[in-house]
């Protein structure tokens, strides 16, 4: 008797012991195209976290800035209230303690000048675009590009 299962294979097919995969085959164009997506995936994924790494620091540098501003703001404040009384105080009794109030004054606008020069120089040096992101997608885009196609 022949093989049972000649009935059921088509004309010219081979025996299924003639049929053997090998191993060494290269990757069908649906894996290789998995494969792409799944590293464009965690490269995008990667490039958001640095996004947001770079966008945190930006952060806390204007959260300091905001702060020393808003303490140039309540010392220039200070700073008029005080040179206000002084001056009420100066005009009504011209005594020396009028000069004392000025003083202080002077001495609250001097800190809130300090505080606001201070604060401006850290706005300047804020820097809201992530750059070390747009550095590394462009490197992504040249390599993609230098891929063989």
């Amino acid at each position: 008797m022949s093989d049972p299962d000649v009935e059921l294979r088509r004309p010219g097919q081979p025996p299924p012991s003639a049929v053997t995969a090998t191993e060494d085959e290269d990757p069908s164009l649906g894996e290789l195209f998995g494969e792409l997506s799944r590293g464009f995936s965690q490269l995008m994924r990667q490039e958001i976290e640095l996004a947001k790494t770079e966008l945190r620091e930006e952060g806390g540098k204007a959260a300091k800035a905001a702060g020393r501003l808003t303490g140039a703001a309540v010392t220039g404040h200070m700073c008029l209230l005080i040179a206000s009384l002084a001056a009420a105080w100066a005009l009504g009794e011209i005594i020396p303690v009028a000069v004392g109030l000025l003083i202080v004054a002077v001495v609250h606008g001097i800190v809130a000048t300090v505080l606001y020069t201070q604060g401006r120089q850290q706005v300047a040096d804020i820097d809201p675009i992530p750059d070390e992101t747009i550095d590394t997608l462009k490197e992504d885009a040249r390599w993609a590009r230098a891929q063989p196609r």
